[in-house]
C-alpha cells in the first residue's frame, strides 16, 4: 500500500492587530488549483464572492482578473474589517490528492489558545466547513455545536467567544450564492463589522 504524504500548511495565520472576527477553513487546496497566494484561492470557491457581495454589493469586487483573486485587495479588506484567517489544519494527508474536506485526514490540527493569545481584540471565531468545525471543536474546552448560521459560546484563556459556523463556501455547498451571504451579513451585523 502506497504510503500517503504529509503536507504542511502552506501560509502562516494572517492576523492583522485588529483582528475581532477569527476566520477558519480546514486547509488550502492544492497549488495547482491557486489564483492568489493567500485563503480562499481556488477561483471556483465563493468566499471572495461571498465578502464582496456583503460588503460592497459587487460579487466580482475581489477579482484580478476572470481567472485570479486579487491577493492585496483580499489582505487590505481583512486589515480594514479586522478579519484574521487561517485554518484548523496544520498538518494533512489527502487521500484522494483533491481539495474536498472528505479526503483530508488531519495530522496536526491547530493549537487554538496559541493563536487566539495572538489576538487580543478577537471576539469570535467562525468555520466554513464540518471538517473545520469538527477539527476545532475537538482542540476547544468543552461547547455545543453551533446550528449552520448560528453560534454558541466558549471560554478561552480566560475570554469569552462566540463560535460561529457558516455555510461552507465551496460550491459543492448546495446553495445559493445570495443564501450563503444572507448568513454571514447576519454574523458581521451582530459583530458590528461593516
Amino acid at each position: 500500500m502506497e504510503k500517503k504524504e504529509v503536507e504542511q500548511h502552506p501560509l502562516g495565520f494572517f492576523l492583522p492587530e485588529n483582528t475581532k472576527l477569527l476566520m477558519l477553513g480546514s486547509f488550502p487546496p492544492p497549488l495547482a488549483r491557486w489564483s492568489m497566494n493567500f485563503y480562499y484561492p481556488n477561483i471556483q470557491n465563493d468566499m471572495w464572492r461571498i465578502l464582496g457581495l456583503i460588503f460592497y454589493h459587487n460579487k466580482e469586487y475581489f477579482l484580478e482578473t476572470k481567472k485570479a483573486f486579487s491577493e492585496e485587495k483580499a489582505k487590505a479588506f481583512c486589515r480594514e474589517k479586522g478579519i484574521g484567517i487561517g485554518d484548523t489544519a496544520m498538518e494533512v494527508i489527502r487521500l484522494k490528492g483533491n481539495a474536498s474536506d472528505n479526503f483530508l485526514q488531519v495530522v496536526t490540527p491547530l493549537n487554538p489558545a496559541e493563536v487566539l493569545a495572538k489576538i487580543p481584540a478577537c471576539e469570535a471565531i467562525v468555520v466554513t466547513g464540518q471538517k473545520a468545525m469538527d477539527t476545532l471543536i475537538a482542540m476547544l474546552p468543552p461547547v455545543e455545536e453551533p446550528k449552520v448560521g448560528s453560534y454558541s459560546r466558549f471560554t478561552l484563556l480566560d475570554r469569552v467567544f462566540r463560535l460561529y459556523r457558516m455555510p461552507s463556501s465551496s460550491r459543492a455547498y448546495p446553495k445559493p450564492l445570495e443564501e450563503k451571504a444572507a448568513a454571514y451579513k447576519v454574523m458581521f451585523e451582530e459583530l458590528n463589522i461593516s
